[in-house]
């Protein structure tokens, strides 16, 4: 057989294409004027092609199901056809499957699950209505099965389960309706995947539910199934069942897993159905019921039943889940055929329908309608050729939303390109203007339209601001626009010409640098207008005023606005100076942050009308030193306090130098208060800021001096007397004390200078104590102790006539005598005054005379020992035996020459000098190796050398210098109990530069 799918041909029917005036804008389109072609040329909605295929009987049946299609043909032979894969059609003769040989049966409906695996077929007699077998076809069965268990029953209708996993080979629980008005439960499974090997492919069947007892309600020809939120662990479901005239809906919660049959809940918790059915009148003995979800995992959205009137179509919509609603349909209403009288003739009928998301294509004998679900219009027409026979079915894809349909000798496929591009027109033309935006998918010439349509519309209804709102977005004339709001003759046409210029003005590209200027001052202008009148009104003080002047500062915040009114400043000062808004030039001016000069605008108005307070607040805001140095002087005069704390609080961000011009202006006769708030700032300088700059320190001082000279001390002891460190001019503070006759804060100052004499002279005005304190300053100096306390005892002998004290002054100093103060006393003093001191002097002397006199005579003794100690040294022998040996090499030490220690140790001189030299430090072991190269050089001279060292020449006494250096570079103590064996403590047995050499050996 020769492949469905090797080409394709376009229909020439006479009267196919998109109809309806949606299918042009009934508005202009805005454009440059250039025609572009593929506008002219757009792809239908639905091109329909059909499929060159020949079939040797007329089909009856077609369905269609994620890409398997599966046709009937009146010889009651089916044709199985993977899209995919058109070139291997499967085909199963059903007269074999069920013993027809009498040829009396015939196909009364085919029903594919939505994975297009599970294939259901009934059969009736050749009268169309008495049974005769349901079969199932299983997509690798070679054969149909019969069904048993349904037996005698037309399967007209079937619920598939769209969360039957797509692994499973079986139908999981599905609802089978019958022409008898009676709903069944079952579960269809492969041969393979069955319970039993023998009997019928169900796995159970149980009827569930019944229309009514005597069957009159007609037969059940649309049956839908479908959880609230498909494929998830949520129970609740929906189940929609349909007659030719009525339609039922029941809401209830699966039964829980192993529980079989699981629907049954459903239909038995549904009180009350027939106050959730719904009838129409219909003369025609079957309907259509058609359910649209996007895809097989998403919920459906959209229903359609057809029927003689037309489609009875509406919304689907699932409970919340706290809900107890057990109704999912809304918005129901219905469609009716315009000019298909169905009652004249039967073409007129329709014979099926599918349903898409915005449209509904519904099947006549003769021809194919597509109607607009949003408007009702008929938007797509396709006559059937006559020589392909009459039209048979229509079916749609659930998974790809191909369509299908045919006729007795032809197959034809729909394909659906965006179905929504005239949708927003539509809602356009029934004001549904989210909707239409919503459906512009961003195309700049729709959305302008709908955007214009709707501020046309609000403005109409005298709903000023959300039309200037929406103008503002459209490419609608600037100029007109304007107008049409300046003419309105409205209250708050001001108002709605603001914000349309305000939402134009955020509109604009930064390069459009014209129009923002132009729209930025007729915006100011607008706001100081309103303003002005409001304030002029005496509503100031009212919320409208109040949200007016936030949102004329909203808009100068603007970076657009902002940088075009500070690089238009001046123009702007002199159209708010213009209007007396002084208020709003504050505001301007604060928002120009990045100039100093609106700052100082602010400020220096602020200064002028006395209100220091709200400039020392503008300062405080803006962060600018240098502003705070320009004002600082008018404000420590007005409010010094304030502008004092507003110094301390910005801490190390003001320069306190800088800060003193301000602080010298104050008037102490006047008002004192400034003066302190000016100790108060220096001091938070010094003490908390840890300033050492003179300038501080010196004013400080300064004002110590002058108003609060008990500080002045405290300050002059913290900062110390160290000449080199303290941080203020001392010859400026001494001459600043000593104008103001602060005595004791002159010799402080004297002393610091290390002007002694100065300080003790000065003191002797004040305060003898202070005088001996700074008498005893020079440590260093007895001379100039001794001269200072001269001076004192001199004052008080001579000044004060106080013999006594001065003789007191012989124990507070040990540098004076009596004998030093004996000429400041008159001629004529008696001696009863100072005789205990002469006394004392005497005996002190006398005392001095003896402990010299036992120094030496301690010396003399010491001296007479030590030459003892010396003379029995050096008779001083030890004995060493033949057989003694070398402390160091263990050899015999009579083999050559050797020293003996005291504390009996014996070296031979080489080993001792070598072991030495290994343990003293480089400049010792360099002299000790040095000698011993010059006792080798010594002991090879010829005969004639010795001769002359024998008789006595320099050369012997040479030798005998270098032994002797040698002896007390290295006997000088024992090798053992000397220094070098106490040293070498902590010292490593092993050498840090032989440790790995030593570790190689052990191992």
């Amino acid at each position: 057989m020769a492949s469905l799918f090797d080409q394709y041909e376009e229909v020439t029917s006479q009267s196919a294409g998109y109809l309806g005036s949606a299918g042009r804008s009934a508005f202009p389109e805005l454009t440059t004027g250039y025609i572009n072609a593929s506008l002219e040329m757009e792809v239908p909605i639905f091109k329909k092609t059909r499929i060159t295929f020949t079939p040797q009987h007329p089909i009856t049946h077609l369905v269609v199901s994620n890409q398997i299609l599966v046709l009937a043909m009146a010889n009651k032979c089916l044709l199985r056809i993977a899209i995919t894969n058109p070139n291997n059609p499967h085909e199963v003769d059903l007269i074999r499957s069920l013993g027809d040989k009498g040829h009396t049966a015939k196909i009364y409906q085919m029903f594919l699950d939505p994975l297009g695996r599970h294939l259901l077929v009934s059969v009736v007699h050749s009268d169309g209505e008495t049974f005769f077998d349901n079969c199932y076809l299983h997509q690798n069965a070679p054969k149909a099965q019969s069904l048993a268990k349904l037996k005698g029953h037309v399967i007209s209708a079937v619920g598939w389960n769209y969360d039957n996993p797509p692994e499973s080979n079986s139908t999981s629980y599905i609802l089978v309706g019958t022409t008898k008005g009676m709903v069944f439960e079952t579960e269809l499974a492969a041969a393979d995947d069955r319970f039993f090997l023998q009997g019928s492919p169900e796995r159970y069947c149980k009827m569930v539910y019944q229309l009514g007892p005597d069957q009159t309600l007609g037969p059940i020809m649309g049956l839908e199934v479908r959880r609230f939120i498909p494929r998830s662990s949520d129970q609740r479901c929906f189940i929609i069942l349909t007659t030719p005239r009525r339609i039922y809906q029941f809401v209830g919660v699966c039964a829980p897993s192993g529980e079989q049959p699981v629907l049954l809940r459903v239909f038995t918790s549904a009180d009350h159905v027939l106050d959730r059915c719904k009838e129409i009148p219909s003369d025609l003995k079957y309907s259509c019921l058609q359910l649209f979800s996007p895809s097989l995992v998403e919920p459906a959205k959209k229903f359609g039943l057809m029927l003689e009137p037309g489609i009875y179509c509406g919304d689907i919509v699932v409970p919340a889940i706290d809900s107890d609603a057990k109704d999912v349909i809304f918005n129901a209403s219905l469609l009716e055929y315009p000019d298909m009288k169905a009652h004249e003739n039967e073409r007129g009928r329709p014979l099926s329908m599918v349903l898409t998301e915005f449209h509904t294509l519904v099947l006549f004998s003769d021809r194919l309608r597509a109607y607009c679900l949003l408007n009702e219009e008929l938007v797509f027409e396709d006559i059937f050729p006559e020589m392909y026979g009459r039209a048979g079915g229509i079916a749609r894809d659930p998974v790809h939303g191909t369509i299908w349909a045919f006729s007795e000798l032809a197959v034809y496929r729909y394909k659906v390109t965006d179905e929504d591009r005239n949708v927003w027109e539509v809602y356009l033309k029934s004001c549904q203007y989210e909707l239409a935006k919503k459906h512009c998918k961003g195309d700049p010439q729709k959305l302008d339209q709908v955007l214009t349509k709707h501020a046309e519309d609000l403005f109409k209804k005298k709903e000023y601001v959300r039309s200037a709102e929406l103008y503002a977005q459209t490419r609608a004339s600037f100029e007109e626009v304007s107008l049409k709001f300046l003419q309105c003759a409205e209250e708050d046409n001001e108002d709605s010409l603001r914000r349309f210029l305000s939402q134009k003005l955020r509109g604009l590209r930064t390069a459009d640098k014209t129009q923002t200027t132009v729209i930025t001052f007729w915006l100011i202008e607008l706001f100081l207008n309103r303003l002005g009148t409001l304030r002029t009104a005496g509503r100031q003080n009212e919320g409208t005023y109040l949200n007016l002047a936030t949102e004329f500062r909203g808009l100068l915040e603007e970076p657009k606005v902002a940088e075009c009114v500070s690089n238009n400043r001046s123009a702007v000062y002199k159209l708010i100076a213009k209007h007396g808004e002084e208020n709003i030039l504050i505001d301007f001016a604060n928002i120009m942050k990045d100039g100093r000069t609106d700052f100082e605008r602010v400020i220096q108005y602020h200064l002028q009308n006395k209100n220091y307070v709200a400039a020392l607040e503008v300062l405080t805001r803006q962060n600018n030193p240098e502003l705070v140095y320009q004002f600082s002087p008018t404000l420590v005069q007005s409010i010094p306090q304030k502008a004092v704390d507003m110094w301390i609080a910005q801490e190390k961000r003001l320069d306190p130098a800088r800060l003193i011009p301000a602080l010298v202006q104050y008037d102490n006769i006047k008002d004192r208060s400034q003066g302190c708030e000016a100790i108060r700032y220096l001091e938070f300088c010094v003490y908390k800021l840890g300033s050492r700059d003179e300038a501080i320190h010196n004013y400080l001082l300064a004002l110590y001096a002058r108003l609060e000279p008990d500080k002045l001390m405290r300050y002059l002891d913290i900062e110390g007397q160290d000449q080199a460190t303290v941080p203020y001019d001392l010859k400026y503070a001494l001459r600043v004390c000593s104008e103001l006759d602060l005595t004791r804060a002159c010799v402080h100052i004297y002393t610091t200078m290390e002007l002694y004499e100065e300080a003790v002279d000065l003191a002797l005005k004040v305060d003898i104590d202070l005088a001996k304190l700074n008498a005893d300053k020079p440590e260093n100096n007895e001379e100039l102790r001794k001269k200072l306390w001269l001076k004192i005892a001199q004052h008080v002998v001579t000044e004060q006539k106080d013999i006594k004290r001065a003789m007191e002054f012989l124990q507070e100093c040990d540098l004076i005598k009596i004998e030093d103060i004996l000429p400041f006393f008159d001629e004529f003093v008696r001696i009863d005054h100072f005789k205990e001191a002469i006394c004392a002097s005497l005996e002190e002397y006398n005392n001095h005379i003896e402990g010299l006199k036992a120094e030496m005579e301690e010396a003399t003794r010491s001296a007479k020992e030590i030459r003892a100690e010396i003379q029995a040294f050096r008779n001083k022998y030890a004995v060493a035996h033949s057989d003694e040996k070398c402390a160091l090499c263990e050899y015999a030490v009579m083999n050559q020459g050797f020293y003996l220690f005291p504390c009996g140790h014996m070296f031979h001189s080489e080993c001792l000098s070598a072991e030495v030299q290994q343990h003293s430090l480089p400049a010792k072991a360099n002299r000790i190796e040095d000698i011993h190269r010059q006792l080798a050089m010594l002991s090879g001279r010829d005969d004639s050398a010795s001769l002359s060292s024998a008789a006595g020449l320099p050369s012997l006494t040479t030798r005998e210098k270098l032994m002797n250096e040698l002896d007390d570079l290295i006997a000088s103590e024992c090798l053992f109990c000397g220094e070098i064996a106490i040293r070498s403590v902590d010292e490593p047995f092993i050498n840090p530069e032989d440790y790995e050499e030593v570790m190689n050996d052990w191992r």
